[in-house]
């Protein structure tokens, strides 16, 4: 069930009805509870016994937990939440993927191995909710949050749907005092949730979903496109990956609103960045955030060499490439971002950056960041290692590209989404919005939306975060 799908319009506007009806705060979460497993079993009803075992497996590895004194009476304990949650999503996410490379690295040396028959089907937004049950099972065993003893409210926060299946990565702390108090719908800012959501369809179902129908034959086939077309492609991609991920949590954030709850902001303008460290900081920020605190912080401290900071960055960038999809190309996407990482924080360490040569970076920081983030996308989206070769071939001059083309008018959606990002980022209509009164804001709501639907992608795309 996507959010930008008719039948979730039904399907939510049932929910809101039913919750903010009910009178009680304790079935209004179990309703909620409820709903979120239709929800995710519309997908695959097969797939809840994964959600319900983790569920169950962490809940009673916090209670567990809770009645040790210290880390190393509840070490056990987070070892057996570790093993279930990272033995699920490896098998499930990762057989196949090691499979396959053991099986080339072993013909490589001369050996042979039979092929692998297991055909097993990736579990929506498995990566999702399986790193949200793994920061509280770790900040119960750090002492930093308080075992929940309701499995009912445990439960709700591992299955909460607008979230469930692409993020945010909501962590323990952030949700679970929400469910300690009751919703009220006074304290829900209505507006500004009806125009997040408003936002994020029109960047998932006109913007992304209409780029997509563009970039995906060059991809499939980028042998046959000229340079010209490829570098538009690349440059689309660019615009498409972020409108469709920064669109679902939009519409994420917003119905979670429209329910009392809030989730945590998952991007903030990444493209208007001044470097790549910045980039990461407001890029998917649920990740990145949960990366620094659980993968990188616990390998440094104040007293770690440079070389054991540097070596940290790989390791941390190249699992969050690995977290994206089972490929070595989402790996090659972390490690390449790594490098920039390190590159960006030398430089700002060396003596030239305080230099003349200081002013000069700044001024071309922003494009510098733009282009090198641009170059990494193909990496990311291409799964073949030779369509990749060629797409940098093509965008380097190293070929002159196929003979076909795409529409170069294409180029005024980048234009256009541009200028309404800055228009965004500056704030210029948020203020004017709010200014208007109740009748004013639910005239130019509605007309927004007449103006949004015939630009709607006459096929719908699935979000392409699904798939991690």
């Amino acid at each position: 069930m996507l959010f930008t799908e008719w039948r979730f319009l039904w399907f939510f506007l049932l929910v809101l009805a039913v919750h903010w009806g009910l009178r009680s705060s304790r079935l209004r979460k179990l309703w909620l509870l409820g709903v979120s497993y239709v929800f995710y079993g519309a997908w695959d009803w097969r797939f809840l016994s994964l959600i319900l075992l983790s569920t169950a497996v962490d809940f009673l590895c916090g209670l567990a937990m809770a009645r040790r004194p210290d880390r190393p009476s509840r070490k056990p304990w987070l070892y057996v939440s570790l093993a279930v949650n990272l033995g699920i999503l490896g098998f499930f996410k990762y057989f196949g993927f090691f499979v396959d490379s053991a099986t080339v690295l072993a013909s490589q040396l001369g050996l042979e191995l039979g092929p692998t028959t297991l055909n097993i089907v990736l579990p929506v937004g498995i990566s999702f909710y399986t790193f949200q049950t793994l920061s509280y099972s770790l900040d119960v065993y750090r002492g930093r949050l308080t075992a929940v003893h309701d499995a009912f409210d445990f439960a709700l926060f591992v299955a909460f749907f607008p979230q469930l299946v692409a993020g945010p990565i909501v962590r323990a702390t952030e949700f679970l005092p929400q469910l300690a108090k009751p919703r009220l719908f006074a304290d829900v800012a209505v507006r500004p949730a009806l125009t997040l959501f408003l936002v994020g369809f029109f960047k998932k179902a006109c913007l992304a979903d209409g780029i997509a129908g563009v970039v995906d034959p060059v991809f499939a086939d980028p042998v046959s496109y000229s340079t010209a077309s490829t570098w538009l492609t690349v440059a689309l991609y660019h615009v498409q990956i972020y409108c469709d991920f920064s669109g679902y949590s939009d519409m994420a954030i917003a119905t979670a609103a429209l329910l009392g709850y809030r989730l945590p902001l998952n991007f903030y303008f990444p493209y208007f960045a001044s470097g790549i460290g910045e980039f990461w900081r407001r890029w998917h920020i649920s990740l990145t955030t949960w990366m620094r605190d659980y993968i990188y912080l616990p390998q440094v401290d104040h007293r770690s060499s440079e070389a054991r900071r540097i070596r940290a960055i790989f390791v941390t960038m190249g699992l969050c490439g690995l977290w994206h999809g089972a490929g070595w190309g989402f790996v090659a996407f972390g490690l390449l971002h790594a490098a920039y990482l390190v590159i960006e924080e030398l430089w700002k360490r060396s003596s030239w950056h305080a230099g003349p040569l200081g002013s000069v970076s700044a001024a071309l920081s922003w494009p510098a960041l733009m282009l090198a983030v641009l170059l990494t996308w193909p990496v990311f989206r291409i799964d073949s290692v030779p369509d990749t070769r060629v797409v940098f071939a093509t965008l380097l001059g190293l070929r002159s590209g196929g003979p076909e083309t795409i529409d170069l008018t294409t180029v005024w959606v980048l234009v256009g989404s541009t200028l309404v990002h800055w228009a965004a980022y500056r704030r210029i209509l948020s203020a004017r919005l709010a200014a208007l009164p109740d009748w004013g804001f639910a005239l130019l709501y509605g007309f927004t939306w007449s103006l949004v639907l015939p630009w709607v992608a006459t096929e719908t795309v699935p979000f392409i975060y699904f798939q991690f």
